[in-house]
């Protein structure tokens, strides 16, 4: 039991790392089936589109699924255009919070379209079949040839033959070696800036190393029991609502939250340098009590290295 508890502990602490550790090599995997089994290069005219195609619409995709399931991109669009809602979103202050959770949301977005990219890249078959379609190139390749227009019939529909001309095969490791240049640097290039931006994101921290790794276990906690309440509040209610349905008596008082409570603990977290709430529903019960409100303040601020604090509440499927 300890040993699932210790993998568990690891897990929860290093629950981002593995998140994204997991989408990438599911979708390194899923674009080695799709060159392997899938992709057949046309070499013809079309050469240029369906290499394209193949190169950046699962890319795209991948991009449109991320922010689908991101619970932040629903915390910002959900009820913002309800009525009486407009005037709110037009505010400056407003907007700007929810501009800088949405650039959040399309980082974290970026991930697997980023490792499609790169994947298919590093194998060059989807490069391949592009470039050699490419006019341009076509006319460098077979500037000074005898016969050009031969030579870019050869071309093009290199990737396609087993058996090619020295020049054709010079050519074709010419392309492969462009893709893998461009993948790595492409590779690199993300690494490093994320490399930057989580040691800005960390200098800019409000809060200490050991109290930020207390807050996603308290997350983590609050998402459990909440979870826990809310099926056992549901169920109340029901068996409330349906008693008095069958025995056709009055409704029996019944205590919930109301759709003003459950605004102020749907809404983006800011945080507040006075007082330091560890999430929206720990700031709403503690303003309750001291009859404040919890709109946030021209002084709070969204850290981003506390993305996690909107990132960890209710399963992404329950908020889609």
């Amino acid at each position: 039991m300890e040993k699932f508890r210790a993998v568990f502990d690891f897990c929860l602490a290093h629950q981002k790392a593995l998140g994204y550790g997991t989408v990438s090599l599911l979708t390194i995997g899923g674009e080695r089936v799709f060159s392997d089994t899938i992709f057949k290069c046309p070499c013809n005219a079309w050469s240029v589109f369906y290499g394209l195609v193949f190169l950046l619409v699962p890319a795209l995709i991948l991009f449109l699924l991320g922010l689908l399931l991101s619970v932040q991109s629903w915390k910002v669009l959900t009820g913002c255009c309800a009525p009486g809602k407009l005037k709110r979103c037009c505010q400056w202050g407003f907007f700007l919070r929810n501009l800088q959770m949405l650039a959040m949301v399309i980082v974290g977005a970026a991930v697997s379209p980023l490792t499609w990219i790169s994947v298919a890249l590093l194998g060059g078959r989807f490069y391949e079949c592009a470039a050699s379609g490419n006019p341009i190139l076509q006319a460098y390749v077979c500037e000074g040839k005898k016969n050009q227009t031969e030579c870019s019939i050869q071309m093009i529909q290199a990737p396609c033959q087993q058996k090619t001309s020295k020049d054709m095969q010079e050519v074709l490791l010419v392309l492969q070696a462009q893709s893998q240049v461009i993948g790595w640097l492409l590779i690199a290039t993300i690494f490093l800036i994320a490399l930057v931006l989580t040691c800005i994101f960390r200098c800019r921290s409000p809060v200490s190393m050991l109290q930020l790794a207390f807050w996603k276990i308290y997350l983590e906690k609050e998402r459990q029991i909440f979870e826990e309440k809310a099926k056992e509040h549901a169920t109340k209610l029901a068996e409330r609502n349906l008693k008095s349905f069958f025995n056709s008596t009055e409704l029996e008082p019944f205590k919930t939250p109301s759709p003003k409570a459950w605004r102020g603990i749907s809404s983006l977290f800011t945080f507040d340098p006075e007082e330091h709430y560890y999430s929206m529903i720990h700031k709403y019960v503690s303003c309750r009590s001291k009859s404040d409100s919890i709109k946030s303040e021209e002084a709070d601020v969204i850290p981003a290295c506390l993305n996690f604090v909107d990132a960890g509440g209710i399963a992404a499927e329950q908020m889609i």
